[in-house]
């Protein structure tokens, strides 16, 4: 098979892995190496400056000896097999770079032989990239659930960013769905993974030479909709899984129909569902939030029309309003319309002098929703008025294309557009993949 075939074929077997993420690691180049790594944004994300940062993504190989009916390279699908040796992509990665095609590579890989087999190929493929090519970029790397604690230790020491799927909200559903697969398979390494970063931070504090482990931290990834989990289950583990094993991420993907089981919807749920929750886990890391404050037992699910922290304050206005000028950092974090910056700003300038609505625009705050929750020196914005339930109405009005029918809608983009047009012959978006022969010079 052709390498740009087999490029193909596990490009687009890697695309229901979830990684929009920032990097979290800065290294700058060094002198004998290749390549860098910036924590602004890898893995097609856009940086603080608008930039579009991209990543090779990709599988090492779609066998799998599993058999996990939510995912498309299951061992029971009738679907195109490939498999890169670790010289191929270790290639392919370097040639990539050098065309300023990628800043990184993402790697992860179906379960070949065995999880300890697999593993091995891609410690190989890592080692060849960090020392044989002196390659300093990004490198984040699926850990394989079921691998030896040594092989763990060995690829973590490669890779920037490590991650074990979690894939299923609870057991029943993993038992249900991936009966290869238990829940101690998937926390094991994620524990494991968690003491080495620790242990390794503590020796970097002593010993500024000491290898760093997953610098970057680790990740996981959940698939929504394909069982009947709830937002509440789902927000409740990824709170536990935040303060058990410090990920830096939690990555909900919406599922696609690519499984033949009964007991799998036929459609994918709405993508608003994915939204809502990912705003919801901001919540959670970054605002002081805790999952039973956003749901409940009785309202188990993300409202669609209002984002979380709306949602939130709508139901405790007993809570509101705030006086600006003197609520502590931690209230204004709640109030909807004010985040982390605009929160920090209003706290460093209130000790020049007491602030008004004017002050709270240029601090970067949304008026739009925060007028509702806010005094400023004791008073409201002038004009507003507040009856029964006209801040949610209002708050509301500002999700009106959420309540649209389907057909009336705007059309959502796919995340997975091809990059090449279809009209376009790949051949000639890639001449350097062509056989050695009628390759460019200089190539």
């Amino acid at each position: 098979m052709e390498l740009f075939d087999k490029l193909t074929i596990l490009g687009y077997a890697a695309k229901f892995d979830a990684a929009c993420t920032s990097s979290g690691v800065d290294r700058p180049g060094e002198a004998g190496k290749l390549g860098n790594a910036v924590s602004c944004g890898i893995c097609h994300s856009f940086a603080a400056d608008g930039r579009c940062i991209s990543l090779l993504k990709v599988l090492l190989t779609n066998h799998c000896i599993y058999d996990c009916q939510y995912c498309v390279n299951r061992r029971s699908n009738d679907t195109r097999r490939a498999a890169f040796t670790p010289r191929e992509l270790a290639d392919l990665t370097i040639a990539f770079y050098r065309r300023n095609y990628i800043e990184g590579l993402f790697l992860s890989s179906g379960v070949v032989r065995s999880p300890d087999y697999t593993c091995e190929l891609m410690i190989r493929t890592l080692e060849l990239l960090r020392g044989e090519y002196r390659f300093g970029g990004y490198i984040h790397a699926k850990a394989i659930p079921g691998a030896d604690s040594a092989l763990l230790a060995r690829l973590g020491l490669l890779c920037d960013r490590m991650s074990v799927n979690i894939e299923m909200p609870s057991q029943q559903s993993l038992h249900l769905f991936a009966p290869d697969k238990s829940k101690h398979s998937i926390l094991g390494p994620m524990g494991y993974i968690s003491g080495r970063i620790q242990e390794s931070r503590a020796d970097l504090v002593q010993y500024r030479s000491a290898p760093a482990f997953a610098p970057a931290g680790q990740s996981t990834q959940m698939i929504i909709g394909a069982t009947p989990d709830s937002d509440f289950q789902i927000m409740t583990l990824s709170e536990a899984l935040y303060r058990r094993y410090g990920l830096k991420r939690v990555f909900y993907s919406a599922y696609l129909p690519v499984g033949t089981n009964r007991l799998l919807p036929t459609a994918a749920p709405p993508l608003l569902r994915e939204h809502r929750l990912y705003q919801a886990d901001w919540l959670l890391r970054f605002y002081g939030f805790q999952a039973g404050e956003l749901l409940d037992a009785a309202h188990p699910d993300l409202n669609p029309y209002l984002d979380p922290k709306c949602g939130w304050a709508v139901a405790h206005l007993e809570q509101f309003p705030i006086e600006v000028n003197t609520a502590p950092y931690e209230r204004l974090l709640r109030v909807p319309g004010i985040g982390v910056r605009s929160a920090k700003r209003i706290v460093a300038a209130r000790r020049m002098g007491s602030l008004g609505f004017p002050d709270l625009k240029k601090a970067g705050v949304v008026l739009k929703r925060a007028q509702y929750f806010l005094t400023c020196r004791g008073k409201m914005l002038e004009g507003l008025r507040i009856k029964g339930d006209s801040v949610l109405r209002a708050l509301l009005s500002e999700n009106s294309a959420a309540r649209l029918p389907a057909e009336q809608a705007p059309e959502q983009l796919s995340l997975f557009s091809p990059a090449i047009p279809k009209t376009q012959n790949p051949k000639e978006a890639f001449p350097w993949l062509a056989p050695t022969e009628s390759r460019p010079s200089g190539t």
